[in-house]
């Protein structure tokens, strides 16, 4: 991270506040965060990844992991619909950084205002990156038709390219898992079913492809099944996992600040005092500070580490998939005693923390789950099974 780096330059103090003045209604409404795209559009925000020759801010992985998790103490929902968008810029950026200048269009798109999705998840392929139940059908001139479902495909209503992968059973080397980008045609169709407990605002919706066509120019990519070290996958899962732990980390850094708003002016009327002076809350609030400070710290020095291409072979996927489960069980149990700390009015529904609470929890549902997570770490320290 560069000593000129200022966040508060990408992401001013009023964009910010606007932001979080707005995330209450979109959770109560469930509606997808508009005024908040179009602002970060105007200022830059979707092209911080993007090379300065490009028309970028020409930022590192290290920067966008700090302003996601300032962007998500405002509003949790319009930092992960934007993380999706800046997965694809990140991959593009760790491929060129590498020599592959494969996506060189994804951040060509983003330095003009394009929305990239993620339409990768489908329901119940646990094997995410290394496996597919969306047909790719080879059209014949290097281009591929994609058919099946994605599921939790944040940015709906306003992507513009949806980054996909599809399995290519019918290639003479098949199988292969294809990765290629669809436009947003009759051949998509966007359910209208995000109706959620909490991170209502991403509109995280379900996506049907009937044969959506990524023309031979956007086909970036054909691998084998399973685990392997395409640049390109291992972009995916790093980008992919430290953005989501800086949502959740920023997440926590809310948490807190509410709590400590919360003991510093609640008042005991057994005491006399505020509560910031009873020692049960002073200790919880210390507990969650203990907690939360480990974060930001291993962030960095994963995010450095990719931007400065560290080779940590094999043990890449438990650092990975680690800081992700770490965040986001940090976070949950950040927010439980931020609740504790603040009493009884942060039960009602429209309570900055009541929300916190509820986008929280989506954290569980994102890979890696927390039986990878201990999977890749349980492989690192111990080998495989078996071995």
């Amino acid at each position: 991270m560069t000593a000129a780096f200022d966040p508060a330059h990408h992401l001013p103090d009023e964009l910010l506040e606007r932001i979080r003045e707005r995330a209450a209604a979109h959770d109560r409404e469930n509606t997808f965060p508009e005024q908040d795209l179009a602002e970060l559009r105007d200022a830059g925000y979707l092209a911080i990844l993007v090379p300065r020759a490009r028309g970028g801010a020409g930022l590192g992985l290290a920067e966008a992991s700090v302003l996601q998790q300032r962007l998500a103490t405002a509003a949790p929902a319009t930092a992960l619909a934007v993380n999706m968008h800046l997965v694809w810029t990140g991959v593009a950026k760790v491929l060129q950084d590498r020599g592959i200048d494969d996506l060189a269009f994804v951040q060509t798109g983003a330095a003009s205002g394009e929305v990239f999705a993620f339409g990768i998840s489908e329901a119940g392929n646990d094997l995410v990156l290394f496996g597919s139940d969306t047909a790719a059908v080879p059209t014949g001139d290097g281009g591929y038709a994609f058919t099946g479902t994605k599921i939790f495909t944040s940015l709906a209503p306003v992507w513009t390219q949806l980054g996909v992968h599809g399995l290519d059973t019918t290639s003479p080397d098949a199988p292969r898992i294809v990765y290629g980008f669809v436009p947003r045609t009759e051949a998509v169709v966007t359910r209208d079913d995000w109706d959620t407990l909490g991170m209502r605002g991403t509109q995280s919706r379900t996506t049907e492809l009937h044969g959506a066509l990524a023309p031979a120019d956007r086909v970036v990519r054909r691998v084998a099944p399973g685990p392997q070290p395409d640049p390109l996958v291992f972009g995916i899962f790093a980008v992919f996992e430290i953005l989501l732990a800086s949502v959740y980390t920023g997440v926590a850094r809310r948490a807190i600040d509410l709590a400590v708003h919360a003991a510093t002016t609640r008042r005991s009327k057994r005491s006399g005092t505020t509560l910031a002076n009873d020692p049960d809350i002073r200790w919880r609030v210390a507990d969650m500070g203990i907690a939360y400070e480990a974060l930001p710290p291993q962030l960095a020095a994963l995010a450095h580490d990719v931007d400065a291409r560290v080779d940590h072979g094999a043990h890449w996927f438990a650092l990975l998939s680690g800081v992700k489960h770490r965040a986001v069980t940090t976070a949950k149990r950040i927010v439980d005693d931020a609740i504790l700390v603040s009493g009884g009015s942060s039960y009602f529904a429209g309570t900055e923390l009541s929300r916190l609470y509820r986008d929280v929890l989506a954290g569980m549902f994102h890979p890696s789950d927390p039986e990878s997570a201990h999977a890749a770490s349980a492989t690192a320290w111990l080998g495989p099974v078996g071995g």
